[in-house]
């Protein structure tokens, strides 16, 4: 699973404006297949880290009650047109991913 992020940062007067989607079903593990009648197993994220700089700017722990494809922002402090946010994620199941987006 890669390129799961949508990522728009905008920098204006030393603030950096971040607003991101995580396109993630987020399922829970509480449904069952309509078919079968079993259990659907869990698969959410778990956790989102954004980094500016090598420090962390955004840090989120996420759990079952989140719905489809969040969507997070916040402002942090610093950053600049042309530099690079890095997005890490980490998944129930234990994949992990890895992307990066230039704020604007």
């Amino acid at each position: 699973m890669a390129g799961i992020m949508k990522v728009k940062a905008k920098s204006k007067k030393e603030m950096t404006s971040v607003k991101l989607m995580a396109k993630h079903i987020m399922e829970s593990g509480q449904r069952k297949d309509k078919k079968t009648g079993e259990a659907i197993p869990a698969m959410f994220l778990q956790g989102i880290t954004v980094q500016h700089g090598g420090k962390t700017v955004f840090e989120a722990n996420l759990g079952t009650a989140v719905s489809k494809n969040p969507y997070l922002a916040f402002t942090f402090a610093g950053g600049a047109k042309g530099e690079e946010l890095t997005i890490n994620w980490v998944e129930s199941t234990g994949k992990t991913g890895s992307e990066t987006a230039a704020i604007k």
